[in-house]
């Protein structure tokens, strides 16, 4: 894992994405992103139909995340990405919860 600049250091972040994004591959294909963007964390369906993502790693990559929660897999529609920092504790890897 590439270890980040001193002047980009690590942010943790909550997504939580609304729209059509439960039962279409978004929390794997999150995983999937994150994890080649070395990021750590999870993604789990919430019981409102919402995906919660929480990542950690440096800005940068935590805005491309973004950037692709906002697209997601092919069969899904994304209405909406809120983000809030995140304080609490990060796993050291990124992955796919059960439904909370």
């Amino acid at each position: 894992m590439t270890e980040p600049r001193a002047n980009e250091p690590d942010a943790a972040v909550r997504y939580l994405v609304a729209g059509r994004v439960q039962g279409v591959y978004y929390r794997a294909a999150a995983a999937e992103v994150a994890q080649r963007l070395e990021l750590r964390g999870w993604a789990t369906n919430l019981p409102d139909g919402r995906v919660e993502v929480v990542a950690a790693g440096t800005k940068a990559k935590l805005v491309e995340l973004a950037g692709w929660l906002w697209k997601g897999p092919p069969a899904a529609r994304v209405d909406s990405v809120q983000v809030e920092q995140w304080e609490g504790a990060v796993p050291a890897t990124f992955s796919v919860e059960r439904s909370a």
